[in-house]
């Protein structure tokens, strides 16, 4: 059971984050500055004017898969080249194909074998990774190898991994991203979420008092919003005990159990139910209807309204101004907030922190 006082007490906050957790996460904005840099100097212009075959992003453990298909979110449907998420780099993998990944894992052989496969059929690379490892000597002299320049503990990479791919786009010609907007208003939400603010004018410390003690229904109204869902699956289960579940709201609609669960949960009815009643279910559901993209007229998203009408509903455009990736990007930080004042609240983040090599 997460200690709800703690959230609006700066002081214990600061005492029991003994390894700074906040203060990385509020890093977002810094790290989309200095990967920009980083990325120029590693010379990712050289992808302008290039027409590729099929974009190849690969999704190895840990922060690889949200950003992968969150890129792919954010290019569909008007992308006018084949996108293929994958964990490993494919054998038809050739010169004029393009292949995007990241890890914190300097030590990741699947991947190192996957971006030395790349390089050998003359495959363009745009790799974030620590500059010493097996992975990055895979990629030396074959690859735009974009290395970290702020740290952070592993797994607070979002920001800097997103960015990379972003820039790799924006190369290409495939996305327009204004990246100085985006580090700006990354800097705007961490300072909203800042420990000092109290929760109820603090966006993330909110969200963790909705999530707290209970099983969240993440269901993404749009493509992005969806993508986003799965970052804050990945950062809940990283710093809490959350169980969630992830969804885009059409498919939520075909899991019909738990979407009968949800109608209830959120139709007024039990709201004042004893939770120690043995009689009462045995999880409290509390759905979160996600939105970035804006879809006049869209269905499913009149269906959510209509069937679900007490859920949350997180729609980012309505706080924060900019493009689509920027919304993403706010979106996805201050559920990384919520989910660490929720983990320092309930005693499960602020760990040791150390890095599972992801082939152990």
């Amino acid at each position: 059971m997460p200690d709800d006082s703690l959230l609006d007490d700066a002081v214990r906050l600061a005492e029991v984050d003994t390894h700074g957790l906040l203060r990385a996460a509020a890093l977002a904005g810094a790290q989309v500055r200095a990967t920009a840099d980083a990325a120029a100097e590693a010379r990712i212009e050289r992808l302008e004017g290039f027409k590729p075959r099929a974009i190849v992003l690969v999704t190895r453990p840990g922060l690889g898969p949200a950003v992968s298909h969150l890129l792919a979110a954010l290019l569909l449907p008007s992308c006018p080249v084949p996108l293929v998420v994958t964990d490993l780099v494919p054998n038809w993998i050739g010169p004029l194909d393009v292949v995007i990944a990241h890890t914190d894992d300097a030590g990741e052989t699947v991947l190192a074998e996957s971006i030395a496969r790349a390089g050998r059929f003359g495959a363009s690379i745009v790799l974030t990774a620590p500059e010493q490892g097996p992975v990055a000597a895979a990629a030396a002299g074959q690859a735009v190898l974009i290395t970290p320049r702020i740290s952070v503990p592993p797994g607070f990479g979002f920001a800097k991994a997103l960015t990379s791919g972003l820039l790799a786009m924006r190369s290409l010609g495939l996305l327009k991203v204004d990246i100085e907007a985006l580090a700006d208003e990354l800097d705007k939400e961490a300072e909203r979420d800042h420990m000092q603010h109290e929760s109820f004018v603090n966006p993330a410390k909110t969200l963790a008092l909705r999530l707290a003690d209970h099983t969240p229904l993440l269901w993404g109204l749009d493509p992005v919003a969806s993508a986003v869902g799965r970052h804050a699956a990945q950062v809940l289960a990283t710093h809490t005990e959350a169980v969630c579940d992830v969804a885009g709201y059409p498919q939520a609609m075909s899991r019909t159990a738990l979407h009968r669960a949800a109608v209830a949960a959120t139709s007024g009815r039990d709201v004042f139910a004893d939770p120690d009643d043995f009689d009462a279910p045995a999880t409290v559901l509390r759905v979160l209807l996600l939105a970035v993209r804006s879809v006049p007229g869209d269905p499913a998203r009149a269906h959510a309204a209509a069937t679900l009408p007490g859920a949350d509903l997180l729609s980012i455009a309505e706080e924060v101004t900019g493009d689509e990736p920027t919304l993403a990007a706010v979106l996805a930080l201050r559920f990384e907030l919520a989910a660490l004042y929720l983990g320092l609240a309930a005693g499960t983040a602020g760990g040791s922190g150390p890095y599972a090599p992801t082939n152990a």
